[in-house]
């Protein structure tokens, strides 16, 4: 389904598309990435729980010393995982979303993607919270806890309709610097068919754990032969005509494309930012669990 048909969207069908994204991710979830999430994201430190009584075993270094002067007995502090972390999904609604010539348009693997970590972070009984937008702030939902809340993040993915088509990356990552009072871990889901981004990229990732998601489809990195073909721009509804059939022509496009995206992984590690790479002919499920894999060695 594309973006454009979300209006045209009676409540039976939204709550049906709904229930299967829900179905179907909370099976991953709870099959695979709710162990995975965890191990990963495990909170920001230690906090203290309670004093009881030393018991044989106990690391001599938590020793309490003024219970223990005071009640004459050895008490020792106990500290537990503090747990609680916020997850902003932050999800480029430009109109270049709506391209797809695999299995997934790329707008509907986003929210796929999305409906998974939502479900892994109330499990884990974290907050989630949703920012919507192209080159202006569509939509911003604070993070919350809660299933309910979840199935309200999936049904504003299933049904939004952006009022704008263009993307402003810095537009969006500049909104959340302001909102975003503590350090959150933040998925940013986009094509990144986006210009100058690099500095706000750059804060971003410096006062937050920023993961970045590129979602692309194999056509925007490889022309098949098929003749003369007429393409327009999702965003600026420009229209270009170009001889596929010309050898020099699609790889001239390849080469291209090729050195964008090898400079957005550039500058994502040039900036230390962890990134996951999503085409729409192959199933996200493997990818994400090989990042998360990758990244829990790593920490």
């Amino acid at each position: 389904m594309a973006l454009n048909d979300k209006a045209t969207m009676d409540t039976t069908e939204v709550l049906k598309k709904v229930r299967r994204i829900e179905i179907v991710t909370r099976r991953f979830v709870n099959d695979v990435m709710a162990g995975e999430y965890h191990s990963v994201f495990k909170g920001r430190g230690m906090e203290f729980d309670e004093v009881r009584e030393y018991q044989e075993g106990d690391d001599i270094r938590t020793i309490d010393w003024n219970v223990t002067a005071r009640t004459g007995f050895p008490h020792v502090k106990r500290y537990v995982e503090e747990r609680e972390l916020t997850v902003m999904l932050m999800v480029d609604l430009s109109s270049s979303g709506d391209f797809g010539t695999s299995r997934w348009q790329k707008g509907e693997m986003a929210t796929e993607l999305c409906a998974v970590m939502a479900f892994s972070a109330i499990k884990n009984n974290d907050r989630v919270g949703l920012l919507l937008f192209t080159d202006q702030i569509e939509k911003f939902i604070p993070p919350k806890k809660g299933k309910k809340h979840v199935l309200r993040v999936i049904r504003e993915l299933v049904t939004f309709r952006p009022s704008h088509r263009r993307t402003n990356l810095t537009a969006a990552l500049d909104y959340i610097n302001k909102v975003l009072t503590r350090k959150s871990v933040v998925f940013l889901i986009s094509d990144f068919l986006s210009e100058d981004f690099k500095n706000p990229l750059a804060i971003t990732g410096r006062h937050h754990d920023l993961i970045a998601v590129t979602i692309s489809d194999p056509r925007e990195k490889k022309l098949p032969p098929a003749g003369i073909i007429e393409f327009e721009d999702a965003e600026t509804g420009e229209i270009a005509v170009i001889d596929t059939s010309s050898t020099r022509v699609r790889s001239t496009f390849e080469k291209r494309s090729s050195a964008e995206t090898t400079a957005l992984t550039s500058m994502l590690r040039s900036l230390k930012i962890d990134h996951i790479d999503l085409s729409t002919d192959i199933d996200y499920t493997r990818p994400v669990i090989q990042f998360f894999r990758e990244r829990a060695r790593r920490y």
